[in-house]
């Protein structure tokens, strides 16, 4: 089955999000959906997820399953929103409990945040398979650029999150808690591994230099021929000391500290305090 996908890019976050349909039916998934946030006044809208309720209303769709390919370092989910609004399952990787573990001590959480992934509604483990309608999805797990990172494949497409970008882009980084160059190589040749017809789906784009235009969709054949990082079998130890080398020169995403908190959690805020109101908590000199 070739899936039918549509594309909603935050231009604000640089992020992709897709709306992925079975061919011969109405049931559908969301895959990484942007709730918008405003840093300085810690105001948070609705506006990016409400332009794909609009799209599945018109569209007559039925949602199944929210997907998240990782908890995300740079944009806070909808998650919550979408499933109250549309219904539909929260899926995310097994491994997010090794995220939940880690990020649980960095925000100083205490025993009531659940470590066990009970947030979220599934947890897919590599190898595992589900249904969007009659439509099979296959669940690759491709860690490296976070511990719980997975790649959905559907018929002839694969949405690889983070793990790659465009050819002309490169991947992922590696340096954030539980990343691993070598991991992030041996998850790409799993992803390259597929026919080279597969059509890759990118979470992110950033339009690599000479480029004007934002693009989101490639394939496993371009990735292998071009990709900058990776393309042209280029060997582990190449590629690991390209990958520590760049990821020492990057920055902090600007969003990392609320997107944590609150992606660790499938998109929802922390507990409020007895006045109703909600916090997200600023450590110093953690990350």
């Amino acid at each position: 089955m070739q899936p039918n996908i549509k594309a909603f890019f935050d231009e604000t976050t640089n992020t992709v999000s897709y709306v992925v349909t079975e061919p011969q039916g109405k049931a559908c998934a969301i895959i990484d959906s942007v709730l918008d946030f405003d840093q300085a006044s810690g105001r948070t809208s609705t506006t990016s997820a409400d332009g794909i309720i609009t799209w599945i209303t018109d569209q007559g769709l039925s949602v199944d399953w929210i997907l998240e390919s990782h908890v995300h370092a740079d944009h806070l989910s909808a998650a919550p929103y979408l499933q109250g609004e549309l219904g539909g399952k929260i899926g995310i990787g097994a491994n997010i409990t090794v995220v939940q573990d880690t990020f649980g001590k960095v925000f100083n959480e205490g025993t009531e945040f659940q470590r066990d992934g009970s947030q979220f509604d599934a947890l897919f483990n590599h190898g595992d398979a589900f249904h969007i309608g009659q439509m099979r999805i296959d669940v690759m797990h491709t860690p490296g650029h976070t511990p719980a990172c997975m790649t959905y494949v559907m018929g002839g497409a694969a949405f690889v999150g983070d793990t790659l970008f465009m050819p002309d882009f490169g991947t992922a980084r590696c340096d954030f808690p539980g990343g691993s160059s070598h991991m992030l190589y041996e998850s790409i040749q799993k992803i390259l591994s597929l026919p080279d017809e597969t059509r890759i789906f990118v979470g992110h784009d950033y339009k690599a230099p000479g480029r004007d235009q934002y693009a989101w969709e490639t394939t496993v054949g371009d990735q292998k021929a071009l990709n900058v990082h990776i393309g042209q079998g280029r060997s582990i130890e190449d590629f690991t000391g390209l990958r520590d080398a760049r990821d020492a020169t990057l920055g902090v995403p600007r969003l990392i500290l609320p997107s944590l908190q609150v992606n660790m959690r499938a998109g929802q805020m922390p507990e409020p305090d007895d006045q109703g109101d909600v916090f997200l908590k600023i450590p110093l000199n953690k990350l």
